[in-house]
């Protein structure tokens, strides 16, 4: 049985409540369906771990997957603080998650990047990103947090495994500030939203993928995460007859 590590940011937000308690059930959504796709998934809290603590936790982690959350903090990718929206950070969890991914190209390890999760991979390989986006279209504000995902298409770049994963043109569910702004080396955009933002990205040779939007939400298409995790399957099950 295969290994699957599912990161998630925190998991303790006493200062957003309902928040945490959508997140989460997003994250144990993500845990329940890779289990019954035969992995053996377990969820990981990198702001209670620490760097050491999670690099130890997925030391035999087949594939990760780094799940959803709050906006890095802006000093692990040359930003500024005070930016519109600049929500509480978590530090710990950043430099956790940003050493996981860095240990995970060195060993190949599969990696899938969800929202938070896939701007991590950017930053890991030092990209940057958009602090705010004055645009609409990608997330709901001043609604309860279970209204703020919107549905918008996202196109996929042809040659790429997302679209051989998902197809060309795709569905989402989104609820988003930041985007990636220039992809760090080694990484390429290949999915963009109808305004134009980087919506995905993969490594040029190994297995790591990032995508914006939020294929474990409730209204996702029905087969999108688990054809993402198969996905990550395929990928680990490579690595280990190579």
């Amino acid at each position: 049985m295969l290994q699957l590590a599912v990161v998630e940011v925190t998991d303790a937000r006493p200062h957003a409540p309902e928040y945490d308690a959508y997140t989460r059930g997003m994250t144990r959504r993500t845990v329940a369906d890779a289990a019954i796709l035969g992995w053996d998934a377990r969820l990981l809290t990198a702001e209670r771990l620490g760097t050491d603590g999670l690099l130890d936790a997925t030391e035999s982690a087949d594939a990760i997957v780094i799940m959803g959350g709050e906006d890095i903090a802006p000093e692990f990718y040359g930003g500024q603080s005070g930016y519109e929206g600049e929500g509480h950070h978590y530090r710990t969890a950043d430099a956790a998650e940003l050493a996981l991914v860095r240990r995970a190209a060195l060993r190949a390890t599969p990696v899938l990047g969800i929202c938070r999760g896939h701007q991590v991979i950017n930053v890991a390989f030092g990209g940057t990103l958009v602090q705010h986006m004055e645009e609409t279209g990608h997330r709901l504000t001043d609604l309860p947090v279970e209204y703020t995902l919107v549905e918008h298409p996202v196109s996929l770049e042809r040659s790429s495994t997302l679209a051989l994963r998902l197809g060309e043109h795709v569905t989402v569910q989104s609820g988003h500030h930041q985007v990636i702004d220039r992809p760090g080396p080694g990484l390429r955009a290949v999915g963009w939203s109808h305004d134009g933002h980087i919506e995905a990205v993969e490594h040029d040779i190994l297995p790591i993928t990032g995508v914006q939007w939020h294929p474990e939400a409730p209204m996702a298409p029905v087969d999108q995460l688990e054809r993402l995790l198969d996905g990550l399957e395929r990928e680990a099950l490579r690595q280990l007859a190579a």
